[in-house]
């Protein structure tokens, strides 16, 4: 287990490398960062020279990356346009972030595995039809309409809670903005666990399992779930990083100033140092998420070794 864990981490040194790379290339050779400097009026030829020479903007593309990895590796993610540190709204962003993405992951795997079981001993029945039906609407929804929908009943109409979540972001101001979050992975999550359980239902490691006269919950809860929770657990491992990322639209919509929202401002202005910056984080959270997928795999299922 130490060397497979030790060869992984050596494997994602060149992945994390070239993300980077790619990332750094697009925002910075298809953008324009002096544009976004100037704001909306074109800035003059002088001045644009400066702002380059003070952001290293005029060195060649290959010497900036070479730059920006080696502040990486000390701490150093850049500094922002508008002279703050980037370092600084990472410290802001990533904690109210990290709660949201913990309120829409408990809920994607509480609800979701659960609908999935009792969909999956339950193959065929009106329940089982309801809920794929269900699943199909919400996937089959965008997520912006969702939280725009739940924001007017549940903020607006019912005063069930605020429309807006405060700048502290509690976890119990998140637990709607969490629920839109994991809408669509909480469906997928519920479809993938009906199908395993279905499948894995008619295994012989079943049928022999209920012959020896074991209770039915343990058949269900160590024989039959463990092993059918492999493909689900690689799915929620690869939606972390995903949530994190993808939580633009559900923090603009109940304004929240995590990773989103400032991923959005990065955007919408051109700050090239944020964007990069951030995204170059939510790589190492996809690195690390896979990481510790593969590790569970030997939890969930014995037979499976790392040499």
């Amino acid at each position: 287990m130490g060397r497979y864990v030790i060869r992984r981490l050596l494997q994602m040194i060149p992945v994390f490398i070239g993300a980077t790379l790619l990332i750094f290339l697009m925002v910075n050779v298809m953008g324009d960062p002096v544009a976004g400097l100037c704001g909306e009026r074109q800035c003059d030829p002088a001045t644009a020279a400066q702002l380059k020479r003070e952001f290293g903007l005029d060195k060649p593309v290959w010497q900036q990356y070479l730059t920006y990895m080696g502040n990486v590796f000390t701490g150093d993610f850049g500094t922002a346009f508008n002279g703050q540190k980037v370092t600084e709204l990472m410290s802001t962003a990533f904690p109210v972030t990290i709660r949201l993405t913990l309120v829409a992951i408990v809920i994607e795997i509480v609800v979701g595995i659960a609908l999935g079981v009792i969909t999956g001993l339950k193959r065929g029945r009106p329940i089982d039809t309801t809920v794929l039906l269900l699943t199909l609407v919400v996937i089959s929804i965008p997520t912006f309409v969702t939280g725009l929908l739940l924001q007017l009943l549940l903020g607006v109409e019912w005063g069930w809670i605020k429309p807006s979540v405060s700048p502290e972001a509690t976890f119990s101001e998140l637990i709607v903005p969490g629920l839109v979050l994991a809408s669509v992975s909480l469906a997928y999550v519920t479809r993938l666990t009906r199908t395993s359980i279905a499948e894995n239902r008619r295994s012989d490691y079943v049928r022999t399992a209920v012959a020896k006269g074991l209770p039915r919950r343990r058949v269900i809860v160590r024989h039959l779930l463990r092993n059918s929770l492999i493909p689900v657990v690689t799915f929620i491992g690869t939606d972390i990083g995903a949530l994190m990322g993808g939580a633009i639209v559900t923090e603009r919509i109940f304004n929240i100033h995590g990773v989103g929202y400032q991923l959005y401002q990065g955007i919408v202005r051109q700050n090239t140092q944020t964007v990069v910056g951030f995204v170059t984080v939510l790589v190492l959270v996809f690195l690390v998420a896979n990481l510790l997928v593969d590790l569970l795999y030997a939890v969930l299922d014995p037979r499976i070794r790392y040499a």
